[in-house]
This record gives C-alpha cells, structure tokens and sequence, in this order.
C-alpha cells in the first residue's frame, strides 16, 4: 500500500511532536495504533511512555502498601 505524500511530513515531525505537545502526540499514537499504521508509530518514544506508565503503576501501588504494612507493624 503506497501512503499518500500529505502523510509522509507527519512521521519526520513525530519526534518533534512529542517534545512539542504530548497531548497531541499520544491521540495521534492512539490513531495509528487504531489503524494499524505501524510503520507510521514513533516506536522509541512509545516504547518509553509505555516503560515510564508501567513503573508508574508499579510505585504507585508500593507506595499505599508500605503504608499500610507500616501502620500494621505498629499496631
């Protein structure tokens, strides 16, 4: 499948989106995805969020147990 030439600027500006607007960059993540336009995707970047929101979740969830297991202990 041959992609249109107005799509082709899009991937070369990605990165530059992604320091520019996130919010921009991550529903035009989304569509891709969507679409199953891979080669379109800003893998490095997308890779990353999706390691940064997994550690996220991660402390996110340690942080109220350690709390909870401390006010156990001195109870």
């Amino acid at each position: 499948m041959q992609i249109p030439q107005t799509e082709q600027p899009a991937v070369n500006l990605m990165p530059n989106l992604y320091a520019n607007d996130f919010y921009t960059w991550t529903q035009e993540q989304a569509n891709l995805l969507r679409y199953h336009q891979w080669s379109q995707l800003d893998l490095p970047n997308l890779i990353e969020e999706i390691e940064s929101l997994g550690r996220k979740e991660r402390q996110e969830l340690r942080n109220p147990l350690s709390i909870l297991i401390g006010h156990l202990l001195k109870w």
